[in-house]
């Protein structure tokens, strides 16, 4: 068989892998490049093989970074099965089509400024009403199912503890009568996360492929999790401010509104602050996604299904808003203070969150807390990073709004719980792959099981592919065509970092203009600009 993996390989976007049997090939996730320039380009990237000539797709989740480019395949060709956990079918049913919106808009507001300058307009990598076509490809499964895909394949979904519906998929492949186990984690979920249930425990795998997001960190435990938080907001409030959670509509959104439901009952004279607080969930998706989640109660944990059972459901409480219509997102906008927003995206990238961020991000008593992972390149990590200014519908936001950090609300493992799950495999495997992961974190988590366990994974490369058997791996190399695919992504990420580095010379320039500077000076300026301003004019003429 031939495993290739085709995203989520040194970065933590486009989740992708497939494999190759019998004629049969099969697509482990189809998701989306997320982050700048050079990660977006990536989505419209041909497969190593036609759309047409895949027979399966099995989603582990319905994030987009797994499954957002599934519609995409659907109109070029698919005509195969999309199979999922029963709750990860009805999310995709909510995340798909908002995805194909948000393209839309996107797409209409980049040509809207190409048109001006006399560009031919692009078309988005699909719509709304594609992306809801694509759906009637899904096929639902149940936890535990064991599924005879094809005489030689069997999977089976085992519960990740992710997100709702999320899973682990194991998959047994018989070839020249010997079968081989693979076990492809997806995301694999944070013990003791609110509403899930924890990761469910694999003992046997041939080859593992396996995500390392926090491969190089540990999460903070539950206490000092839940007490920071409730700092964090009570602080806020009594300054005055508004807090704004930047959060993933499936999943991060719903943790966060169990947790203050919980918080409601704890920790003493501090929780008056906060039942006192209006918390508004403003984002049409996160609204319906919770509404999924509130009918799937067959997967939710001990202590949530307590909740439910006494009456008092972990996602509703008194104080608890939902803001439909853009006219109640933007009345939020005119809240100075005293109330807590959770709105998507999480990584800050688009939809109502980029507006709440313009209207709080300079404003010193608010708090701007992130709860989820900030991949590489997007707004959310560049506020993470400390960045004093950043750019918002075109116009220059000053960052002065305290801005803080829990990993512990994460839907990933950390290390030590990556390492405990491995811990219960009966042998290791003869292979671990590590996907889903920036270099850090890969390398790290790399050496962690090496020192645990003696075994060395491989970090496997974009388009690389992997010929194994039952007994070990055979031949590795890489994709015919696959450099020819990507040799502009290094340019793209120039012209990025150019378009950001003329942004900054700006400013330094302008603040030293307004100081004051000598004619020599001026006059040096000026002639460099100049020159620079005809280079550029010269490399768009050629």
């Amino acid at each position: 068989m031939k495993l290739t993996f085709l995203g989520a390989a040194r970065t933590v976007t486009g989740s992708c892998q497939m494999v190759e049997t019998y004629g049969t090939r099969i697509l482990v996730d189809c998701g989306m490049f997320q982050g700048r320039a050079k990660e977006e380009a990536l989505n419209e990237q041909p497969l190593p093989v036609k759309p047409s000539e895949i027979d399966y797709v099995l989603l582990t989740h319905a994030h987009i970074d797994h499954s957002g480019r599934i519609p995409w395949l659907y109109i070029n060709g698919f005509r195969g099965e999309v199979i999922a956990q029963k709750a990860a079918v009805e999310l995709c049913g909510l995340l798909l089509p908002d995805s194909g919106h948000i393209q839309e808009f996107e797409v209409e507001w980049k040509n809207r400024k190409r048109m001006r300058a006399g560009r031919k307009p692009v078309q988005p990598l699909y719509n709304h009403f594609q992306a809801q076509e694509s759906l009637k490809l899904f096929r639902r499964v149940a936890y535990d199912e064991e599924i005879q895909l094809t005489e030689n394949i069997k999977i089976r979904y085992r519960n990740s503890g992710h997100m709702l519906g999320s899973a682990f998929i194991e998959m047994w492949i018989k070839e020249d009568g010997k079968q081989t186990k693979l076990v492809f984690t997806g995301d694999m979920g944070n013990r003791n996360i609110p509403i899930l249930k924890d990761p469910e425990i694999i003992t046997e795998a041939d080859y593992l492929i396996m995500e390392s997001t926090y491969g190089d960190r540990l999460h903070a435990d539950n206490r000092s999790k839940a007490e920071r938080f409730l700092n964090i907001v009570t602080e806020t409030l009594e300054r005055g401010g508004n807090v704004i959670i930047p959060s993933f509509a499936v999943g991060r959104t719903q943790d966060i509104i169990s947790e203050i439901n919980k918080n409601l009952s704890k920790f003493g004279d501090k929780v008056h602050k906060l039942m006192n607080a209006p918390v508004y969930i403003d984002s049409p998706l996160a609204i319906n996604a919770t509404e999924v989640y509130m009918n799937n109660l067959d997967i939710y944990d001990e202590e949530a299904r307590r909740f439910v059972e006494n009456g008092d459901h972990p996602l509703d409480f008194p104080n608890l808003h939902f803001s439909r219509t853009a006219d109640d997102s933007r009345a939020l906008n005119r809240i100075k203070g005293g109330c807590i927003i959770i709105s998507a995206s999480g990584m800050c990238e688009a939809g109502r969150i980029k507006h709440h961020l313009k209207h709080n991000l300079w404003r010193r008593e608010c708090t701007i807390l992130f709860v989820g992972y900030q991949a590489e390149g997007t707004l959310g990590r560049r506020l993470v990073n400390g960045e004093k200014k950043v750019h918002i519908f075109g116009e220059e936001v000053s960052v002065n709004a305290r801005i803080e950090m829990i990993d512990g609300f994460s839907g990933h493992a950390d290390y030590a719980g990556i390492l405990g799950w491995m811990g219960n495999l009966n042998n290791m495997p003869k292979r671990v792959f590590l996907v889903h992961g920036e270099e850090q974190a890969l390398n790290s988590l790399s050496e962690k099981i090496n020192d645990k366990f003696g075994i060395e994974p491989v970090i496997p490369s974009r388009e690389e592919s992997f010929v194994i058997s039952a007994e070990r791996e055979v031949e590795r190399g890489f994709e015919k065509k696959a450099e020819h695919h990507f040799r502009y992504l290094g340019l793209i990420s120039l012209l990025e970092d150019v378009k950001d580095g003329i942004g900054d010379i700006s400013e330094i320039l302008m603040d030293e203009l307004k100081a004051g500077v000598d004619d020599n000076r001026l006059k040096d300026i000026q002639n460099r600009l100049r020159i620079l301003q005809q280079e550029m004019v010269e490399l768009i003429k050629e």
